[in-house]
């Protein structure tokens, strides 16, 4: 109890410390100042668990890249404050046409990207050119993933962008896309200077609350308060400074003596101690994801279903929460969370057994098992805070049915870029969801036609593919949900992944840390935050 009770008053002494610190003025320090107060500047250093793998919008797909890109663009229509409805952005009002092909989009007007350039229909035009027209499917993941390719490809849903006039923009379909609007207010899809196409990876250039002004690899990304914003007194904050701090515990270290104000990736362990500190307060970001081992289905052993079953017998997923996420998770059965319309709760799911896995493998083949590799996250996320970890409590189950695995891991960009082109035999990933709507999970993660893009698992079947399509296709809600559930006991059947948990993530910042409300998505404007 003394212990304790020490560890807690020298925590909040050096919080007194830093705090005071912080709340200098411009000309001092960073952080602090109160809301309107003019000669006190207002800097946000957010911790977060690695850097960005690059900071233009359509060809990045990791959480990290987008955390800052949210802050510097802006997309034509976007989500709800802690929800995925749909309102406006860029474009202030739309139409949409009965048969459901014609979008018709009014933009805002008098609107500047960073570097001065008009915001026009013309620039609309020419951010879907760039992407729809490119055929690489590699490069520009996001869209062939929710526009079903390219253009002249037989699945692709954009017929055509056009500018009607200045400041109006007919958006003509294929065929009917009942998530269109939500796939438009998807990060990905941010409307970036044309001017500034071939930089921006490295110097980004939107109409967004923030302006980039600096990048140290591994370090940190600074973004600075865009004077010139289409809001009105936005954004509060005259900076954001995201610093690169890859372990959990060290970042909340880091938080405690007031290196940085608000972080993510917390420990689920750490979150009971986290609200004992007056000067500290939790976040809970509203749940929209699953955490999965994912299987290389051309490759084998993979390319044998019943393998890949003995092995979702094998996961003892109930005992990864316990281990690593203190209880802050549920174990998952299908791609999708139960939020999410279309979740077929009627799935039973593969109860860990490993008698059975051990049996299944002998009747594929493998009565002695076999040797391969499991790659292993190297950076933290909200659905897998410790990868390497919960990658050898896996291994340490399957070794006991025979399978003999080797971990293996990389830096983050290169661990994504060898995974999308089917390197790993079996990998860990995970998903935060982009637009709230299954299609999202499923076709986008599970669909033959992402190969390459964002399906990791490099699964393909014929029958789930026309059934996704024809839910894509379908405006109608409850028929939509129907064929979703169909969707997943396919999957569940031909099992490419173990679903491993859906987390409810945890974030934690100063105490007079206001407006922070974190998204769904995993991606946060930071427009309405400001220090009390």
């Amino acid at each position: 109890m003394k212990k304790g009770f020490l560890w807690a008053l020298a925590v909040i002494m050096l919080l007194s410390v830093a705090l005071a610190g912080c709340n200098s003025s411009s000309s001092g320090g960073e952080g602090g100042g109160g809301e309107g107060e003019g000669d006190k500047e207002q800097v946000l250093i957010f911790g977060r668990g690695g850097d960005s793998v690059a900071l233009d919008p359509a060809i990045v797909t990791d959480g990290e890249s987008f955390k800052v890109i949210k802050n510097i663009y802006d997309t034509l229509v976007e989500y709800g404050e802690q929800d995925t409805s749909i309102n406006p952005g860029l474009a202030k009002e739309w139409t949409v046409s009965d048969d459901g092909l014609t979008y018709t989009f009014k933009l805002e007007e008098g609107i500047k990207f960073h570097n001065g350039d008009d915001f026009n229909a013309d620039a609309v035009v020419k951010n879907f050119e760039r992407w729809m027209t490119s055929g690489d499917a590699g490069k520009f993941a996001y869209y062939a993933s929710m526009f079903g390719g390219f253009k002249g490809d037989e699945g692709h849903v954009i017929k055509s962008v056009e500018a009607k006039d200045d400041y109006t923009v007919v958006f003509t379909l294929n065929r009917p896309q009942a998530p269109f609007l939500k796939n438009l207010a998807m990060t990905p899809f941010s409307i970036a200077a044309p001017s500034e196409f071939e930089n921006l990876a490295t110097e980004p250039v939107g109409t967004g609350p923030f302006v980039f002004e600096e990048w140290k690899r591994k370090d940190r990304i600074t973004i600075v308060k865009n004077e010139d914003y289409w809001r009105d007194g936005l954004p509060k904050l005259d900076k954001v400074i995201f610093r690169s701090i890859p372990d959990n515990s060290n970042r909340l270290n880091a938080l405690k003596t007031g290196e940085i104000h608000l972080m993510d990736g917390v420990n689920p362990s750490d979150v009971a101690e986290i609200e004992k500190v007056e000067e500290l307060q939790t976040f809970f970001r509203p749940s929209m994801n699953v955490g999965y081992l994912g299987f290389n289905t051309e490759m084998e052993p993979f390319n044998n279903k019943k393998v890949r079953q003995a092995l979702n017998h094998a996961v003892d997923k109930e005992a990864l929460i316990k281990a690593f996420y203190s209880g802050q998770a549920e174990p998952a059965k299908n791609p999708l969370p139960p939020v999410i319309d279309g979740y077929n709760d009627e799935i039973e799911p593969y109860e860990f057994d490993l008698e059975k896995a051990k049996k299944m493998l002998a009747e594929a083949g493998y009565p002695d098992g076999f040797k391969t590799e499991l790659w292993a996250m190297p950076v933290p996320r909200p659905y897998m805070p410790d990868g390497k970890k919960i990658a050898e409590a896996i291994a340490s189950n399957f070794e006991k049915i025979g399978v003999d695995v080797e971990i293996v891991t990389y830096e983050w960009a290169t661990y994504l870029e060898k995974t999308q082109a089917g390197e790993s035999p079996m990998f860990l990933l995970g998903w935060t969801g982009d637009n709230g709507d299954a299609d999202n999970f499923l076709y986008t993660l599970l669909d033959k036609d992402n190969i390459g893009s964002n399906n990791y698992s490099r699964y393909a079947n014929d029958e789930l593919h026309k059934i996704l399509i024809e839910a894509q296709s379908t405006p109608d809600k409850e028929k939509r949900a129907e064929l979703y559930k169909k969707a997943q006991v396919i999957i569940h059947e031909d099992a490419p992944w173990v679903p491993l948990v859906h987390s409810e993530p945890a974030l934690a910042g100063r105490a007079d840390l206001k407006g922070f409300k974190p998204h769904p998505t995993g991606s946060d404007k930071l427009t309405n935050v400001y220090f009390e």
